[in-house]
């Protein structure tokens, strides 16, 4: 239980800051993160968190990190179902708190479908001078 747990809060952790520096700062004018400060913001908090749960669980954090260490023969399959499920809801639960967070911004309407809104993964959006159509929008934000 001790290792599901780390992995829920671990992925958590990674959902709310990682995604969260996009949400939140990356594209504030003049002081936001950008690109690279995102990067940055990811690998802290995989780092973060592989220090302090990586000793409890292993520190996956990602159920594709987990199917792979199964399929390389690296992690138990009885183990594998409960850590998918714990990174899932990890996901799921960091989503939820980041969304809270922004929705109680002024001016903030919901889940709008317009290029560029929140949780577009910049499906016709105008980024960088580019606009990306279906097939960029999904390896782009792979």
């Amino acid at each position: 239980m001790k290792k599901l747990l780390a992995e829920f809060i671990g992925t958590f952790w990674l959902v709310l800051g990682g995604c969260g520096s996009a949400v939140l700062a990356a594209g504030v004018a003049d002081v936001g993160i950008g690109l690279v400060g995102v990067s940055l913001a990811f690998g802290l908090t995989v780092l973060t968190g592989a220090y302090a749960l990586g000793h409890i669980s292993g520190g996956h954090f990602n159920p594709a990190v987990s199917i792979g260490l199964f399929m390389g023969g690296r992690f138990n399959s009885k183990e594998l179902p409960g850590y998918i499920i714990a990174q899932v809801l990890g996901g799921a639960v960091g989503a939820a708190v980041l969304y809270l967070i922004v929705s109680s911004a002024k001016g903030f309407s919901g889940i709008e479908t317009y290029p560029g809104a929140f949780a577009t993964n910049f499906y016709d959006a105008n980024v960088y001078g580019v606009n990306f159509g279906m097939v960029g929008a999904f390896f782009y934000s792979q």
